[in-house]
Order: C-alpha cells, then sequence, then structure tokens
C-alpha cells in the first residue's frame, strides 16, 4: 500500500517518526493529547511572530538545527531508501537510531527533521477544522477496530502469556485473521439487508451506510457452533454490489480535498 496519510494515537508518534514519516512521502495525522508539554519550534533566533508568537515559547530558544539536517542529509535519505525498499523495518531503524542516541548524529537529525515536520503539523491542525475533525474520526475508526479485535480474542482475558516473539507475533497476527473474518461476515449480512431493503422499495442513501459499522457484536456467538455436516458445504459466491450510488459521498470529498488545497 502507498498511503499518503497515515492517523495514530498519542503513544505512536514522536520527533523521528514523523522524520521517517515525511522522508517515505506521507503525512503523519496523529490525535495528540496533552498539547502543553509540546514544544513548537523556530526556523530561526531572529524569527518572531505576530499573533502565535507565544506558542513558541521565549525568544531564541527552542531553534531548528539547519546545519546539522544538512551535514546528515545522505545518511538520511539512504536509511529511508532503505526502509522503503525493504532492506530494513521502520521499527528496527528507529531502535538503532535510539540506541546511543545522545552520541548519535543521525538520529539527532532525524529528531531535529521531525520538530520542524510535527511543528508544521500542529500549526496545520490549529488553523483547520476540517482536518480536526478528520483525524479524529480517523482515530475513532481506528481506536474501535482496537476494541473489536480485543472483543474477539477474548480468551484469556486478551492476555497473551507466552514468553516466545514466534507465539506472541502468532496470537496477534491469528486475531487479526480472525477480526478481518468477522468483519467480513457484518459486511455481507449488511450488504444482504441493504438488497432487502431495497427490493422492498426503501430508498437507501449513501449517508445512511456511512455510518454503519461493521464492528457488530450482538449477533456473534464468541464460542462458535460446530456442525461437522456442514464441513463439505460449498459456500455461494458473494455478491460485493450495491445498488447505491456512492459517487456521491466521492465527489463530496473531492470537493472538500480541493477546498482545502485552494486555502
Amino acid at each position: 500500500m502507498k498511503p499518503t496519510t497515515v492517523h495514530a494515537d498519542t503513544q505512536d508518534q514522536s520527533q523521528p517518526v514523523f522524520a521517517l514519516a515525511h522522508l517515505l512521502g506521507f503525512d503523519l495525522m496523529p490525535r495528540i493529547r496533552n498539547w502543553k508539554g509540546l514544544t513548537f519550534y523556530r526556523p530561526s533566533k531572529t524569527t518572531e511572530y505576530v499573533h502565535i508568537d507565544a506558542l513558541f515559547g521565549e525568544a531564541g530558544k527552542s531553534v531548528i538545527d539547519w546545519h546539522l539536517i544538512e551535514s546528515q542529509f545522505r545518511h538520511l535519505m539512504k536509511m529511508a531508501v532503505s526502509v522503503r525498499e525493504g532492506a530494513i523495518s521502520s521499527s528496527t531503524l528507529l531502535k538503532r537510531l535510539r540506541s546511543g542516541s545522545k552520541k548519535n548524529a543521525t538520529y539527532a537529525a532525524f529528531r531535529e527533521v521531525g520538530r520542524v515536520i510535527r511543528t508544521v503539523q500542529l500549526l496545520r491542525y490549529l488553523c483547520d477544522p476540517a482536518l480536526r475533525r478528520r483525524v479524529t474520526a480517523a482515530t475513532n475508526k481506528t481506536e474501535a477496530f482496537n476494541g473489536f479485535s480485543q472483543w474477539i480474542g477474548f480468551g484469556n482475558r486478551g492476555v497473551i502469556a507466552d514468553n516466545d516473539p514466534v507465539e506472541q507475533e502468532k496470537a496477534m497476527k491469528f486475531n487479526a485473521l480472525l477480526t478481518n473474518a468477522v468483519i467480513f461476515h457484518n459486511a455481507l449480512d449488511i450488504a444482504e439487508i441493504v438488497r432487502q431493503l431495497l427490493e422492498e422499495g426503501w430508498t437507501i442513501e449513501p449517508e445512511d451506510l456511512a455510518h454503519i459499522s461493521p464492528y457488530l457484536t450482538e449477533h456473534i456467538n464468541r464460542f462458535g457452533e460446530y456442525s461437522t455436516h456442514e464441513l463439505g458445504i460449498q459456500p455461494e459466491a458473494y455478491d460485493p454490489k450495491l445498488d447505491v450510488d456512492f459517487t456521491q459521498l466521492r465527489d463530496q470529498d473531492l470537493t472538500a480535498a480541493g477546498l482545502r488545497q485552494a486555502a
């Protein structure tokens, strides 16, 4: 996948992560708590702002070190290319950079780039109400998925007791697989109900479907129902099509995006 924007919660953002996201070509748009603890960085010691200078703290402090970024630029790009080409994972790279970070010039440069990007993103977040709504909505969807996944992985109260990293990864991936299977099952049920309503003469608008979540639990028996005679039954091919015009929602999104770009 080649996302243009990645949403996350507070714990999934840091200055090096902002830098890596920027170097990989996408926007990191997290929902951040505790804004009072964040620092806005000035581009130079002499830079002052008429209306928002108080955000940047005391004049002459919290200034970006552009010389450090320039001196480490080749290393920054080399690491970004390594991640993009799959030579190293992003998590492994960040762990390596953190080790001995006080003496690691490349880590310091990553952090410096992250300070630039996060300051810009925070300013965008402050001045754009539509962006704030979008970040909140996207993060709520992520949290809803995580909650649904935890509901599915109820065994042992959701605790992974095995100390083996391989077994831990298996448990997480199997839980994700089962979660997506149940979501797919819910989506098929929702589509079938929508078809029945359309046949009965109901008008279904795309905005109505946009408010329906596939994270439904009331009808799911987590302990399962096992019937061996059904093992050989071949399921019918599912029909992914609905007689609903979704171009309205797409056109609205494109119009909103165009207005943001024009602004």
